[in-house]
């Protein structure tokens, strides 16, 4: 199957129809049946190519950003989409050869059943990506999917219009469209990709949307990786160096505009020490962000809608009692949040209670929650009584509070003081868990999960196993099978009651 000249022009379309994205699909099925497999050689062209188009249009891409946030600096886009993305590119490239080699299962052999295990390309792997870093989290699972041997095709966000435009562009020079390609669009787009019946499908956003997402593709029985969010809890320990703990929890808070979804959300700090980790975090903010209004380093919010949204966490707390503490020169407090140039002040909210939205919605702005607590099992009876984030955080020692915290919570992966260290991890898995999100990526976890690990078993047995439980079976048949339960049963028994 080729692409019509129709199609070729539309995969640069600004909403590609669910015809026309069916139909790219279709080719790129066609295309990997009719190649099989590629080999390595063929997989590491296109890690490069798709690489090179991020590297040749990396200004371009962080001037149309910088243009689709309002004001996000250049150099916040560049490391951030294309720096960022540079060591799980280079950690699958040098690796993903050696992940592609049958893996024999030990002792099959001597046993009469050689088997291994052969890691197959799926087919079509479907990636659908966030605004917040719209080209790192598009790239990354992209090029794991390369790896294991797929076709590609990216559902680009529509909320960084612009950088789309440009993304789609520079990939379109590099790839044929039954390859790789981007496609654009909004919602109905988005609903309409995700119900393409590909043979993996990728997600990054909100748990919200998450659904939506999981519930198109378990339509069709594609499988799914689905990486979401959360409220990411931290805990400042009693053993804590409280200026250090606030300072990296702020930087962390306001990493992107406090558009992250590893940022924290609410921290816990001893009672007594509630006001130095403010005082400290206040100061932080402070050194940061001399000034919000005109300052060229403040990260604005995406849009109105988020803007709107995140305002109105602010607002929600603040009247229904909680003590809310604008971090801004005094000459800026009265214009800020500003909707016009959607900038809002870095914030803090102490006295949150559950009946605030504050209390159970992420954030994704630059807003924080703080609490108080006696004893170790309050942060953990709260954090437990909420869906399981995407990141925990502990600020202190490797303590026996530690590991108990460790051993009671659970969370997508944890970072013990500093910002979100396990998400960088070579050889790590990274992914959420339950409402935060569904399988892991990240290096060779990424290639495993767009591969199928299909187990071939060859027979040098003498005799065929079916034939075994054929009958006509003998006369102590039962007696054997009835022996061999109640010498399962006793081991069993045995083994409990050495437990006790």
């Amino acid at each position: 199957m080729t692409l019509s000249a129709d199609l070729r022009s539309a995969v640069l379309e600004e909403d590609a129809s669910p015809e026309k994205m069916r139909e790219i699909l279709d080719a790129q099925r066609a295309a990997f049946l009719r190649e099989g497999p590629p080999s390595a050689a063929v997989r590491r062209n296109r890690i490069d190519r798709l690489w090179l188009a991020v590297l040749e249009h990396a200004d371009e891409i962080a001037e149309a950003l910088m243009a689709d946030f309002g004001n996000r600096p250049l150099a916040t886009s560049i490391s951030s989409e294309v720096l960022g993305s540079l060591p799980d590119v280079e950690l699958v490239r040098a690796n993903f050869e050696e992940w592609m080699r049958p893996q024999p299962i030990d002792g099959t052999a001597e046993r009469g059943m050689p088997t291994f295990v052969q890691n197959r390309p799926k087919g079509v792997v479907g990636v659908m990506g966030p605004w917040n870093f719209p080209v790192h989290l598009v790239v990354a699972p992209a090029v794991e999917a390369l790896a294991a041997g797929n076709r590609v095709m990216i559902k680009f966000s529509e909320v960084p219009a612009r950088a789309a435009e440009v993304f789609a562009r520079a990939v379109a020079e590099q790839f044929d469209a039954d390859e790789v390609t981007v496609v654009r669009g909004g919602p109905r787009t988005s609903a309409a990709f995700s119900a393409l019946p590909f043979d993996h499908l990728f997600f990054t956003g909100s748990p919200a949307v998450g659904r939506h997402v999981g519930a198109a593709a378990g339509a069709n029985l594609v499988p799914t990786t689905l990486e979401l969010g959360g409220k990411n809890p931290v805990v400042v320990a009693d053993d804590s160096d409280i200026a250090v703990a606030a300072e990296r929890i702020a930087a962390t808070r306001m990493m992107n505009g406090g558009q992250v979804c590893l940022c924290p959300d609410w921290v816990f700090v001893p009672r007594t020490k509630i006001d130095d980790f403010v005082e400290h975090y206040q100061a932080s903010i402070r050194r940061y962000f001399p000034t919000i209004l005109e300052n060229p380093d403040v990260v604005t919010i995406v849009n109105d809608a988020n803007f709107a949204r995140v305002a109105g966490l602010i607002s929600d707390a603040r009247e229904k009692g909680a003590t809310v503490i604008s971090i801004a020169p005094d000459d800026e407090s009265a214009s800020l949040p500003d909707a016009a140039t959607r900038r809002i002040a870095p914030t803090v909210v102490l006295g949150v209670t559950e009946d605030m939205r504050i209390a159970n919605e992420e954030v994704f702005g630059p807003v924080i929650s703080i609490h108080p607590y006696d004893t170790l099992e309050q942060p953990i009876e709260a954090i437990n009584a909420k869906p399981a984030p995407l990141a925990a955080y502990w600020y202190g020692e490797d303590s026996a509070d530690f590991r108990e915290f460790i051993r009671r919570t659970t969370s997508g992966g944890l970072t013990r003081n500093d910002m979100a260290l396990h998400f960088g991890i070579e050889g790590a898995p990274f992914g959420g868990v339950g409402h935060s999100g569904l399988g892991a990526y990240h290096g060779k976890f990424g290639f495993d999960a767009m591969s199928h690990q299909r187990t071939i078993t060859g027979s040098e047995l003498p005799v065929g196993v079916a034939t075994q439980s054929m009958p006509p079976f003998g006369p102590d048949a039962l007696a054997q099978v009835q022996a061999k339960v109640a010498a399962a049963l006793q081991t069993t028994r045995d083994r409990l009651a050495a437990s006790k």
